[in-house]
């Protein structure tokens, strides 16, 4: 978005009413009480993700929302109109839903599906206006749903059933839009689809909220998030504050660590079972010593390279339980970034200088200790600097490749470092990054007891 496009947003949210206001909201069935004083407000196109344990009332509170139940305390305001004090017609015309369950109880034409958005906005008996019919088209075209118009609802994917229920939702135009685990029935790459056309959405000024269970596809695509557990609202704010190893451990009673995304940038989770620990930060001036004082207790891969490819690299290797050292890499580089975030040991340079002495010491203690040495985008050029790098690891055994440049676009200048570099990779094993754990466990199941599984 641009900053023009930004401020034009701005303005206008000065302007509007607060889409959605909750105040001192509290929901029971029966003798359970699910929720208790509940308050906060969701600005004008913000995207706002409901987050916790199961049973925390995520769905109850969405439902209450929508107008579908009644809270048992405190109000509910959607554009300052009270949603329990006005009709269910009047409610459809301000807030839309996308439920988890978009089974339907007839086999309706998809179009049909689709046009039952439109019914807030005329009479019970009227037709559909040109406005309706313009609306729906939208909408079909938007969720790329409108080569399955004619088709029954029953006869379409639950994938491509996930989409016609959200067209409906766009058809109904309204500046509020619900949506309860959108992307719980949907395989990976649908769920990024469906949470991209959603941010599109937002950037138009459309409200969104929607109840995830998935943490990092929330922090990824949401403005804030609300964290709900032990039936209050536990805490708000943007992805990387509410989602924190303490918070995660109080809500979710999670043994958990939280790192940004080496490719999003985003906050990234991962659980781990109670009782384990992650490794501490390294010694970032290469000396080879873990911050305990212990040398690698774990299987140990050292990874030569940067960019994403180190970063991956790195990423799918420690959180597998292995031990993992980086370098040399520059510093700023997102694989330095990643290693940082993730307290792994790394050989840090400065981008402008070149590789000390000491230095290459290092980077010759990692290869000649490490159990596999992990190639991972290393470019290397006419300078005495990669011709050593080169020799350090014809003596590493085994190494394994992980490039996702060309080769060429990797080597500069000087055709003898070229062929030490080709010569490298001829012996080494090339894997694909999704095959890399896979390449590790195998090389070193043979010699080693202590492999994580």
């Amino acid at each position: 978005m641009t900053e023009d496009r930004r401020l034009q947003r701005n303005e206008r949210r000065l302007h509007q009413p607060t889409p959605i206001g909750i105040e001192d909201v509290g929901i029971t069935f029966g003798e359970l009480s699910v929720l208790e004083d509940v308050s906060l407000s969701v600005d004008p196109g913000e995207f706002v993700g409901f987050v916790g344990p199961n049973g925390a009332g995520k769905t109850s509170l969405l439902r209450a929302i929508s107008g579908a139940i009644a809270p048992s305390s405190g109000t509910i305001t959607i554009d300052d109109t009270d949603v329990h004090a006005v009709s269910s017609r009047t409610t459809s015309r301000l807030v839309a839903v996308v439920p988890q369950d978009t089974s339907l109880s007839f086999s309706f034409p998809v179009r049909d599906v689709v046009e039952m958005g439109r019914h807030p906005h005329r009479s019970r008996f009227s037709t559909p206006t040109a406005d309706d019919r313009a609306a729906v088209e939208r909408a079909l075209e938007r969720t790329r749903t409108a080569e399955l118009a004619a088709r029954s609802i029953d006869e379409v994917s639950g994938g491509q059933r996930q989409r016609v229920v959200l067209a409906r939702a766009i058809a109904q135009e309204t500046p509020v839009l619900l949506l309860d685990e959108p992307t719980a029935s949907l395989d990976i790459n649908h769920q990024v689809e469906t949470l991209e056309l959603v941010r599109e959405l937002v950037e138009e000024d459309r409200t969104v909220v929607a109840a995830i269970h998935d943490l990092d596809l929330a922090a990824r695509y949401c403005d804030r998030l609300v964290l709900l557990a032990n039936g209050s609202l536990h805490s708000t704010g943007p992805p990387s504050e509410v989602l924190t190893t303490e918070t995660l451990a109080e809500a979710f009673d999670a043994n958990a660590t939280v790192t940004p995304n080496p490719v999003t940038g985003t906050t990234t989770v991962t659980t781990l079972p109670h009782g384990a620990t992650r490794a501490t930060d390294g010694d970032r001036s290469g000396e080879g010593e873990r911050t305990d004082g212990g040398r690698w207790g774990r299987p140990h891969v050292h990874i030569v390279g940067s960019g994403p490819a180190a970063a991956g690299a790195l990423t799918r290797l420690e959180r597998a339980g292995l031990e993992v050292s980086v370098g040399p890499v520059p510093a700023g580089d997102v694989a330095a970034e990643t290693a940082g975030g993730l307290g792994v040991d790394r050989i840090e340079i400065d981008p402008l200088s070149t590789i000390s002495s000491r230095q290459l010491a290092a980077f010759d203690e990692r290869v000649r200790t490490a159990d596999a040495t992990v190639i991972a985008d290393l470019v290397v050029g006419p300078t005495d600097e990669s011709r050593r790098l080169l020799e350090s690891l014809e003596d590493a055994d085994p190494v394994i490749v992980l490039e996702r440049r060309a080769s060429e676009e990797l080597t500069t200048g000087d055709g003898a470092v070229a062929r030490r570099y080709e010569g490298c990779r001829d012996r080494a094993h090339s894997v694909a990054p999704e095959s890399l754990l896979g390449t590790v466990r195998d090389r070193l199941g043979s010699g080693s007891d202590s492999v994580p599984e």
